[in-house]
């Protein structure tokens, strides 16, 4: 019975083998995870949770993790993970919200892979507003990426039909509040607004005009031409300061 069993297990993994199926429990949750409508928009909410539930232990996570010009001159890492730590619990809530309700509709459209390029050329681009606009504040937060997603979805609208009216309105309130309250980084907001907007109306564009692969390669280069324009820009901003 023994042997028996052993021949049993070894079929059944010699089957799964052959149909590509994970051959481990690590294998089959990670394959069950990914199999959801939206994996990247829900791997990206989880991983920014967890960085705001450490933030409340002891310690200043946030410190090593923020926007700073002059740090990132150093540790250019701040140019992404300072949109996974946030200034308080309604500041995480809030981004972590829209991230829930309007990243997975972009992310099921343009494909797993772009929408994980986007948002973190969104993040970088928002950092790169940053040090033109306010280039001696610490930044944390989301909103900058977020506001991009806005952009994304008005451009990727726009380019098939017309932009829903809720969209425009949640934008706009956001915008008038982003110059009402204060603390708030309004160069980060504007910032990913706008290079949500080019890509937006950039992927959107060539969905429109292509179909399948040459849609995905075109997306892709989209992209990588926003986050080549967000580099120099940068690469100026760093000419005039040094």
């Amino acid at each position: 019975m023994r042997e028996l069993a052993a021949e049993q297990r070894t079929l059944q993994r010699q089957v799964r083998a052959a149909s590509g199926a994970p051959r481990s429990a690590v294998g089959r949750r990670a394959r069950r995870w990914f199999a959801q409508p939206a994996p990247v928009t829900m791997s990206i909410l989880v991983v920014t949770v967890l960085l705001g539930a450490l933030q409340l232990l002891p310690g200043d996570i946030a410190a090593s993790l923020l926007f700073f010009l002059p740090y990132s001159l150093i540790e250019p890492w701040r140019f992404v993970s300072y949109a996974l730590v946030h200034a308080g619990v309604l500041h995480l809530g809030f981004n972590m919200l829209i991230l829930w309700l309007i990243g997975p509709s972009i992310e099921q459209r343009i494909g797993r892979l772009p929408f994980l390029a986007a948002y973190v050329v969104s993040a970088a681009g928002a950092a790169v507003a940053i040090s033109w606009l306010t280039p001696l504040s610490a930044v944390v937060g989301a909103s900058g990426a977020i506001y991009a997603l806005f952009g994304m979805v008005i451009g990727m609208q726009r380019m098939v039909g017309r932009v829903q009216p809720s969209i425009l309105i949640i934008v706009a309130i956001n915008l008038v509040l982003t110059f009402v309250i204060s603390n708030v980084s309004w160069a980060a907001h504007v910032g990913g607004l706008v290079i949500g907007l080019a890509l937006g109306f950039g992927i959107g564009a060539v969905h429109e005009r292509l179909r399948g692969d040459q849609a995905a390669k075109a997306a892709w280069l989209v992209i990588g031409g926003i986050a080549v324009v967000l580099a120099a820009l940068f690469a100026l901003r760093l000419a005039s300061i040094l």
